[in-house]
């Protein structure tokens, strides 16, 4: 288990020991919006995990590591960029598939451009950011961030792939 996870899970403890403090409907309500919570969200769950355990029988791990290993330098970290502004969702989507990339030998560099492009550069979002912020704003924002998500990777390749 790592310490993330350890975290979450003490962090859940202590959320239902203050509950169960306050007293009984407290602790009542709590679990029902638990239960509510996990009956949301488990379909999307299993899509993910159905999603990531195949991706990684499907997906050559040497292909990965070619295209977006450390040894793919600087064409990897536009390659990423470009398809992390493609992955639609949100973190629950895109972080597990992020790992599962890095897990099969994706680069820092790779790893760190996707997910910069896809929390800057995301497609899916541009609709409704043109729709409430208009063109103008819209465009501000994605002119600033152009070269964000390739400089961070090249960044984080130069520290910790090269």
């Amino acid at each position: 288990m790592d310490i993330g996870t350890m975290v979450v899970l003490i962090l859940a403890a202590a959320m239902i020991a203050i509950a169960h403090f306050r007293g009984g409907e407290v602790a009542t309500a709590g679990w029902r919006r638990t239960l509510q919570a996990i009956w949301d969200f488990l379909p999307l769950f299993v899509g993910i995990f159905i999603l990531i355990g195949f991706s990684e029988v499907l997906i050559p791990r040497e292909a990965i590591a070619r295209w977006l290993g450390p040894g793919a330098g600087l064409r990897g970290i536009l390659i990423a960029s470009g398809v992390g502004m493609l992955i639609p969702g949100g973190p629950f989507v895109s972080f597990p598939l992020i790992a599962m990339l890095h897990r099969a030998g994706a680069g820092t560099g790779a790893v760190v451009a996707f997910i910069t492009a896809w929390s800057l550069w995301s497609l899916t979002r541009l609709p409704l950011e043109f729709a409430i912020l208009g063109p103008r704003l819209m465009a501000a924002r994605l002119i600033s961030t152009l070269f964000m998500p390739p400089l961070a990777g090249w960044i984080a390749y130069r520290l910790f792939d090269a």
